[in-house]
């Protein structure tokens, strides 16, 4: 996204330097690795966009926007470990590349070294971090024990799934932007402006990112179209089809949710056609759309000049804008 490219630059630099240790090289070099893989990093760059807006210089804000982005990468390490993925960003990930004890207190290292960046800002500012920054990492934390617990629930309500993705995902985009407004030594308002709007619009791309899964051009979307209905997750579309869906229709998609079949187009396919025909598409569509209305509204009340509100909703509008 264009209007983050200065902020990824610099962190890009910064990154590179990010792990001053070497030894133990087992301990480190998983470390140096996944850092390496790149990724998109709008957390982190959301930290110093966000900084800069309300009138500090955004390098002020690096050590934060650095916390932000190791503790993702450790979240990410320890998921490919629960989830036993042998791929990230189309790279080896860590526990496949050396092995899963090494990804494991690799990561654990990863969140420490996190936490010490916030040792740069001055005391008032470090406790007032280092207090979102705990309170985000528990919540990823619960929202991920959740995730799990729902692959085994049949009773899994809507709210709870809201709720599940608000924690797993988009608690960490709202803490990202606060953290740079907490830099700026923004007011309390603002602050919670800030986390509100990226929370909202952090819901938003995920709930887009369930219905892309399903309903995304596979050439555009950069992952397996269909992936959520190979694994069986019970994702937002599922449950609007599961509750608005004929007697028959709730029947097959809870077999189909039970079963593997080696080739998956026919499930799929079959899944598909009862999210349409349940209309449950349609409710994902607006729900996406609550969400994010949610999110710009926000915007009017933020103490921040027009040109950057008007900047934050092109970004806003660019990470929605994913072609289907």
């Amino acid at each position: 996204m264009e209007v983050l490219n200065k902020y990824n630059e610099a962190l890009t630099v910064r990154l590179r330097s990010a792990v001053s240790k070497k030894e133990p090289k087992q301990l480190y070099e998983p470390i140096q690795y996944i850092l390496s893989l790149g990724g998109k990093r709008i957390r982190p760059a959301l930290t110093l966009m966000v900084c800069e807006f309300f009138g500090t210089e955004f390098k002020k804000a690096i050590p934060a926007a650095l916390a932000v982005e190791l503790f993702h990468n450790f979240s990410l390490m320890h998921d490919d470990i629960m989830d036993q993925a042998p791929l990230r960003r189309g790279k080896t990930s860590v526990h496949e590349k050396w092995d899963v004890n090494t990804a494991i207190l690799s990561g654990d290292a990863m969140l420490i070294l996190a936490y010490r960046y916030f040792e740069d800002y001055e005391p008032r500012i470090f406790q007032e971090l280092a207090k979102l920054f705990s309170e985000t990492a528990l919540q990823v934390c619960e929202g991920q024990q959740f995730d799990m617990d729902f692959e085994t629930r049949e009773d899994v309500q809507v709210v709870e799934y809201i709720q599940m993705i608000e924690q797993k995902t988009a608690v960490l985009l709202g803490a990202a932007m606060k953290m740079g407004a907490i830099v700026a030594d923004a007011s309390e308002e603002d602050k919670e402006i800030m986390y509100q709007f990226g929370k909202n619009l952090g819901i938003a791309f995920q709930l887009q990112d369930d219905y892309l899964d399903v309903f995304g051009n596979p050439e555009t979307f950069g992952k397996q179209v269909g992936g959520d209905i190979i694994a069986n997750k019970k994702t937002f579309l599922y449950l609007i089809a599961e509750k608005k869906g004929s007697k028959a229709q709730t029947k097959e998609l809870a077999h189909l949710f039970t079963i593997n079949p080696v080739e998956p187009k026919g499930k799929i396919d079959t899944v598909t056609k009862i999210f349409r025909d349940s209309k449950a598409d349609e409710a994902s569509r607006m729900e996406i759309e609550k969400f994010s209305k949610k999110a710009y509204a926000l915007l009017d009340k933020v103490n921040i000049p027009e040109d950057k509100k008007e900047l934050l909703r092109k970004f806003g509008e660019n990470l929605m804008q994913r072609d289907v």
